[in-house]
């Protein structure tokens, strides 16, 4: 199960589904892209692999499909608030995950948080939450995504989000009060 962050990532899995030879599933959202380039040769992605796209020690933030750049915007602003390194994750697969990386951020970082547009119960914070339980030292773990019940129709993504607490102010807040709660302390960067 494939979630693309952006139009560009959408044609690589695309691709990726036509070279398995078996099935596959791609979730994107309705409306317009991000507007980024497409590359002229589309890549085939590693199934199962999850692309880090920002460095980070304290929070590390894996997110799946259009809620990549967000958590890239909201990553850059708190540790410019915060002078917490936060690093962002494009996790790509909902199924499977990157046991290997989420395994080496959950042993390293003080809080993860997942950002899904999806309900949260039953989606991919719930399958990063399991694998959390094999691991012998994981990190608190913070899920945000639409909640398990009735969504009504929208004049926009956006005015939905923030009637359902995902507008970005919201998504930074619930993060920071985590954090805040955890009493982390911020981890030295990687020598």
């Amino acid at each position: 199960i494939m979630q693309p962050k952006d139009e560009d990532e959408l044609v690589d899995m695309l691709h990726t589904g036509l070279q398995l030879g078996s099935p596959c599933f791609i979730r994107y959202p309705r409306g317009a892209g991000e507007g980024v380039a497409i590359k002229e040769s589309p890549v085939a992605l590693p199934i199962g692999k999850a692309e880090t796209v920002r460095e980070g020690n304290n929070i590390i933030i894996w997110a799946l499909g259009p809620m990549v750049p967000l958590a890239q915007k909201l990553a850059a602003e708190i540790e410019a608030d915060q002078g917490i390194t936060v690093g962002v994750v494009n996790a790509r697969f909902a199924k499977p995950l990157d046991i290997e990386l989420l395994e080496k951020h959950a042993n390293k970082a003080s809080l993860l948080v997942t950002m899904e547009d999806h309900v949260v119960t039953g989606g991919f914070g719930s399958a990063v939450l399991e694998a959390l339980q094999g691991f012998d030292r994981p990190a608190p773990l913070e899920r945000i995504g639409w909640p398990d019940r009735f969504v009504e129709h929208g004049s926009s993504v956006d005015v939905l989000r923030a009637a359902h607490g995902l507008s970005p102010d919201k998504i930074k807040q619930d993060i920071l009060c985590r954090w805040q709660r955890l009493g982390a302390i911020p981890v030295e960067a990687d020598a």
